[in-house]
């Protein structure tokens, strides 16, 4: 593991968002949704995310996520990804969500 120091982690954009809706995307190479998220001030942003195994997309309307909103947008197929959704890989390598315990603005930088 390399170590950073404190003014590389500063340059992470870390931001909390909420997600408003999810799309099936049937085109993903492994199961994934499409996944639109608002991050206050810093706008409604799109991504993909594989988390198919864990969560429906009725659950997941509302919930609060943590996001890196400062990496440039990535090409994924046709579909053009805005931001890092971040989570844990499980047991089986199924992706867990990195959330919220508790309600924060959308945009709140984690700290």
């Amino acid at each position: 593991m390399e170590e950073i120091n404190w003014s590389d982690f500063e340059k992470v954009e870390l931001r909390a968002g909420t997600i408003l809706e999810v799309f099936d995307f049937p085109e993903a190479r492994k199961p994934a949704y499409k996944v639109k998220v608002d991050f206050g001030d810093f706008g409604v942003r799109m991504s993909s995310a594989q988390i198919t195994k864990h969560y429906s997309k009725e659950e997941l309307i509302g919930k609060q996520i943590v996001g890196v909103v400062n990496f440039p947008k990535k090409q994924i197929g046709k579909f053009m990804s805005e931001f890092l959704i971040t989570g844990f890989a499980d047991e089986n390598g199924d992706i867990v969500l990195t959330s919220l315990n508790g309600t924060v603005p959308n945009g709140s930088k984690l700290c």
